[in-house]
Order: structure tokens, then sequence, then C-alpha cells
């Protein structure tokens, strides 16, 4: 991020505060900056882009089972198809598709449907039959499969390119990034935030968004807004440069052991959500987790379980009870917007969501109905019936 100017002293006050400098924040930025709100602060409490948003590849899809989930994931992909243009930036995007692998009939039933309401929205998923499916990604054994998801508009591109896409341009149109400073409270009054309170600072604000991802419920509970985010760890590793080169293929996804693998540069990236892990802040990488992606995709794709690996990494999910973000404003505190809780899914709805970001905080009619997405929806007595099923 050493093209976008960073500053270590805050300012005294600002129209917005944005807490957290990762693609989230530099997204609402950027497009806030874009409607003429040019006095705008994003407050990060490292560099910008070091949290999530700093994984090497990041997914990009409309393939949801929950139609809001496909409304953003829909845009988005418009606006990173776009990228080079708005706002500037070349974020190494390959638009390889998605293929969900499926071994039992549920699956099929559940994917069946949801391509229905995808092709109704205009995303052109389709099933497909396992040979079909091999044909596609030649690493697979096709043996109990009962059938594959192809969604050939999706694929992936770079998180931190797309931060500094957005953090370059929204500082050329004035906005303010100042990292390695911690938001250690709120002031209010009524039913305002008044003031951010910094380590280095207070900041007089008329707007403050919560973008915080995994550490949102903290910055909640200094607000005295229920976020109800969890940390989880997710981990993922490189094979070693491959000779012949890997085929190009999609973004491949074993449904029932979240066991996924895609091109990753001269090799594959690896990645699997491990149902033990614990939740917490601890971002270490373990050796012993490669055993579980070699155990899962021993029989699905028996070449990937023998390759030589090169390195892993480890982030964090922010994961909501239901699977779907928080985006809103909050009920006790007016002007304290949230954009968070995005399940994995945050870096491929940001673009959609700094559009959303930005509107609430001009008071706009938005694009899309978010009161769904509301915290308030877990509050005592109430639920959520619409919960996202396709979560990797």
């Amino acid at each position: 991020m050493s093209a976008t100017p960073v500053r270590r002293s805050v300012p005294s006050a600002a129209e917005v505060v944005i807490v957290g400098g990762g693609v989230m924040g530099a997204s609402a930025a950027f497009h806030l900056a874009e409607a003429g709100v040019r006095d705008v602060v994003v407050v990060e409490r490292g560099a910008l882009g070091s949290g999530s948003s700093g994984k090497p590849i990041g997914g990009v899809r409309a393939h949801f089972s929950d139609p809001l989930n496909i409304e953003l994931g829909l845009r988005s992909l418009r606006a990173f198809a776009d990228f080079p243009r708005r706002p500037g930036a070349a974020i190494g995007l390959d638009t390889v598709g998605y293929l969900f692998l499926l071994t039992d009939e549920r699956q099929l039933a559940g994917f069946e449907a949801g391509v229905r309401t995808q092709n109704a929205l205009g995303v052109p998923s389709r099933l497909i039959t396992p040979g079909e499916a091999r044909a596609l990604c030649p690493y697979l054994d096709t043996g109990g499969l009962v059938a594959a998801v192809h969604s050939p508009t999706d694929g992936h591109a770079r998180p931190a390119r797309v931060v500094r896409g957005y953090a370059e341009a929204a500082a050329r149109a004035g906005v303010r990034f100042v990292t390695g400073v911690e938001v250690t409270g709120f002031d209010t009054a009524g039913d305002r935030i008044t003031g951010v309170r910094t380590d280095r600072g207070r900041i007089v604000c008329r707007t403050v968004v919560c973008a915080a991802g995994a550490w949102s419920g903290r910055v909640g509970e200094l607000a005295g807004v229920p976020l109800p985010v969890r940390p989880v760890r997710r981990q993922l590793v490189f094979t070693a440069p491959l000779s012949p080169p890997a085929p190009r293929i999609p973004f491949t996804i074993d449904f029932a052991s979240t066991a996924y693998f895609h091109n990753s540069d001269d090799g594959l990236l690896f990645g699997l959500a491990d149902p033990r892990q614990r939740e917490g802040f601890d971002t270490a990488w373990t050796p012993e987790w490669l055993e579980l992606f070699r155990a899962a995709v021993r029989d699905r794709a028996p070449a990937l379980a023998g390759m030589e690996t090169a390195g892993g990494w480890a982030g964090l999910y922010e994961v909501t009870p239901d699977h779907n973000a928080l985006i809103g404003r909050s009920g006790e505190l007016v002007n304290f917007l949230y954009a968070t809780g995005f399940s994995g899914h945050g870096f491929l709805q940001a673009p959609a969501v700094g559009e959303l970001v930005r509107d609430l905080h001009l008071e706009r009619e938005t694009f899309a109905d978010i009161a769904p997405l509301s915290a308030d929806r877990f509050a005592a007595g109430a639920g959520n019936d619409r919960p996202e099923a396709y979560v990797v």
C-alpha cells in the first residue's frame, strides 16, 4: 500500500470516520469520495489491508442461495470487471468460473433450487454431469459424484490490489488514511455519536462506519451497539511451482468437505474449512491443517494429495449466526453505520457494499432492500429464516 498516502496523526474533525482499512473500508471511502463526500478519515490499527483483505487470492461470485447475496455478488462482479476503468487499477481478475461438486441427492436438490433462483436473477449457472465437470477440471476423480454446478462468470482476483486501487483513488479525492491508530471509545449525545476516541486523539464527526471485519464485535461494544461477529481462523496453502504447468481450472469446491482449489501463479492454491476450528483471533498457520486437506481430496482429486507445498497462510473469517452480513444503521445510535460479518464473502461483495454505505450516509434510497441484513435480526425473539447455504 506504499503508493497510498497514509499518516499516523489523527485529524481533529471529519464528516465521516471509517473504522477499518480493509477492502470494505476502502470501498466505502472510495464510493463516498466519488459522491462528493471528501472529508472522510479511515482509521486502521495496522496497515491498510493487513487483516483478512491481505489474503493472496479471493474468490468472486454471484453463486449464492439467498437472492440478496446473489444481487450483491452480481453487482460486485460487474464492478470488478470495470475496475481498470473505475477506480482505475489492475486487480488480476480471472473469470475461470466456480465449480461445486455434489455427492448426494440432498445436495443436488438444494443446488437445483439455487440455480433456478440464480438464473431468474441473471446468473448463468447450470447443473452439469460429472463427466462435464472433469472436462473443466482434469484433476477430478468422478467416482461418487452425482452432479456438479458450474457458474462461468465467477472467478477470483487479488484482494490487496483491490484495496490499493480503492484507497489510492479515494486518497486522490481527499480521503485521509490514518494507520497504526486504535479506536478506544466513542463520545455520544442522545442517540448520536459526536466523536471517535483513539489512542492518538479524538475526532469529532458526523457519521461513523464500522468496517472492522473480525474485530467489529469489539468496536460495537465500545459504542454500545451489538454486532454478533465471531472470529474464526481459515487456512490455505500454495503448491510448489508445477511442471508442466497446471491447466486453467475453475475455482473448484467439494461441497461436502469444503475442500477447494484453483490456479495461483505457477501452481495451485488449496483451502478447506476445518469444522473443529475454535473461535478466536489466532492467525498462525499450522502444518497439521494440511493433512486435513490431503485427506479430503485423496478420493476426489488424488493428484493434489501428493503435491509438494511451499508455504501457507491463515486469516480470519468474520462469522455471523446465519452466515449473512450485517449492513445497516444502528437503532441505538442513528449515525453509527456498519458493514461487517460477511462470513467469508466480504471481499467479493465489497464493491456493492461500498455503494450501500455511501447511500446510507447520504440518506439515499439503496439499490436493494437491506433490511434483512440489519443486526437487529438477532435481537431477543427475532430470527432469520434465510441463512446462506453456500458457505466455504
